[in-house]
This record gives C-alpha cells, sequence and structure tokens, in this order.
C-alpha cells in the first residue's frame, strides 16, 4: 500500500525564509500548505513555485493573530487532508520601525513603540501559540508529526536580564504557558511604564528578544507534555530578508536549510532543544 503524502503547514511563507522553507520541503516530496495574511501575495507565492515544477503547494490564508483565520484553516486541513505531519511557526515580526534617513548611511535607527511591541508579541509568541493549540489535534492524527518554531539566538536568556523572568524561563520543571503568558504581561506594563532599563529587560530590539525567549519555553513546555511529538525550535542565523532591512550575512536557502532538517528529523528524534542553525543551543 502506498504511503500517504505527509502535509506540512508553514506560517507566514509568502516571502524570506518562509517561502524557501515551502521550496525545500515539497523537494522533498511534501505536501505543503502555504499560508500568509495577504491573499494576493500568498497565492503569487505559490504560483512562483509551480512555474518552478513544484506543484504540491496549496495556499490558505491565514493570520496567526486571528482566531477565525486560524479556525478557518483547521477546518480545511481537516476537511482535505484529516491529519498534519509538519507545522512550521515561522511568521514573525520585528516590532520596530525603522527610520530611513538612517539607512543611507547603513545604519538604521529603532524606534520602539508600545503598540509595535505589542504587535510583536501577539504575532510572534501568542500567535505560533494559538496556532499550534489548535493544530495538535490534527498533529496527533499522524504516526509521525513534527513542529519547528523558528526562532532567533537573539531570544536566548544570557539575553534578559530581569532575573525573575530568567528564573521562571529556566526553570524547566516548573514551566508553564501561564509563566510564560505572565513574563510577557510583565514586560508590556514594564514598558507601559518605561521601566525597561529598571527592570532589567532587553533595551534594543526589546519586544523581539521577549518574544523569541518566550516562544523557546514554548517549545520546551509543549515537548514535555507530548512526547509523541518531535518539537525544537532553531534560529535559523543572521539571514538577509525584510525583517532585518536585509542586512543580514546568510542567504534564504541557508537559512531554511535548518528548520526543514528538523521538520524531517527521523522518528524518535531529540525534541524540546533550541538550535542555532545545527547545533543545538543554550535557552
Amino acid at each position: 500500500m502506498e504511503q500517504a503524502k505527509r502535509i506540512a503547514v508553514v506560517t507566514g511563507a509568502n516571502k524570506g525564509i518562509g517561502l524557501e522553507i515551502c521550496r525545500q520541503l515539497a523537494s522533498n516530496g511534501i505536501t505543503v500548505i502555504l499560508t500568509a495574511r495577504d491573499e494576493k501575495r500568498g497565492l503569487e507565492a505559490v504560483e512562483n513555485l509551480k512555474t518552478c515544477g513544484l506543484s504540491d503547494i496549496i495556499f490558505h490564508q491565514l493570520d496567526v493573530t486571528d482566531q477565525t483565520s486560524i479556525a478557518s484553516l483547521v477546518d480545511f486541513i481537516k476537511t482535505k487532508f484529516n491529519k498534519l505531519d509538519i507545522l512550521v511557526n515561522n511568521a514573525g515580526i520585528s516590532g520596530i520601525t525603522i527610520d530611513d534617513v538612517s539607512l543611507s548611511i547603513n545604519q538604521y535607527v529603532t524606534n520602539q513603540s508600545y503598540e509595535g511591541s505589542d504587535a510583536c508579541l501577539r504575532t510572534n509568541y501568542y500567535g505560533a501559540k494559538q496556532v499550534t493549540e489548535e493544530l495538535i489535534p490534527l498533529l496527533q492524527l499522524s504516526n509521525s508529526s513534527r513542529i519547528v518554531n523558528v526562532s532567533s539566538t537573539l531570544g536566548q536568556l544570557k539575553f534578559i536580564s530581569n532575573e525573575k523572568a530568567k528564573k521562571e524561563l529556566n526553570d524547566i520543571d516548573g514551566l508553564t504557558l501561564e509563566k510564560v503568558d505572565d513574563v510577557i504581561e510583565r514586560f508590556l506594563e514594564d514598558l507601559k511604564e518605561d521601566l525597561l532599563e529598571t527592570k532589567g529587560w532587553p533595551i534594543r530590539l526589546s519586544a523581539y528578544k521577549v518574544s523569541k525567549a518566550a516562544l523557546n519555553a514554548h517549545t520546551r513546555v509543549l515537548a514535555k507534555k507530548y512526547p509523541n511529538i518531535v518539537i525544537n525550535a532553531v534560529s535559523p542565523g543572521h539571514i538577509k530578508t525584510d525583517i532585518n532591512q536585509n542586512t543580514g550575512t546568510l542567504t534564504v536557502e541557508h537559512g531554511a536549510k535548518w528548520p526543514v532538517k528538523l521538520a524531517l528529523l527521523p522518528h524518535g528524534g531529540p525534541s524540546g532543544l533550541f538550535y542555532d542553525q545545527m547545533e543545538v543551543s543554550t535557552f
């Protein structure tokens, strides 16, 4: 009997690393559901991949911050495939605005607002958390399920000097998603009160760093809760993409290679780890 094709969902996939992850997964014989907030851009991305000879790619609209949009994706997968094998949580934003004036001198000044920081956390952490939560029942119907959270070395706890947050996020035995949520709420409260520096939070790219630290913590909690699913987080490296104004030094092909490798790990592969590219690293 022919083995059923494996099905993958990639979030935030109409460009950059997400698009390249779709390309590499499809090249490995996986049926890929490419998702993006913007339907027009998503459909264009799928068409471009099809012209490269990759036919097994489907578009479905997904805004990871919108519960209705997530439910619509879940219904689509349930109806069409009745299972999911791979989830790559790639959707992410920097949470900052770039001052264009300074781009001309090859440096950029970043402006961090409360609204931008909140949006960053809603997308990078809560978005991934919600999407995962809703798709886990379908992942559990697969006999070889994988979750890959695309993270960043900037989310490592060595960049968080708020001792309480660091201690909680590093306490793997006592860590819960409620505690991760609490850390984020305290961060936003301190940001609102202009107390980031006083309370030992990162100053530059603060919401981005906290969102990735939370995503890494989420990875550890889930890996413990679902031992039958291989769940890991990975930093793809400093990749040249829109999120960093193309200041990265590595190509998207290089960056996508690592999440894809984790998505295709053999049965019984390592779980609950954070990788810096392909090296196991500290949280």
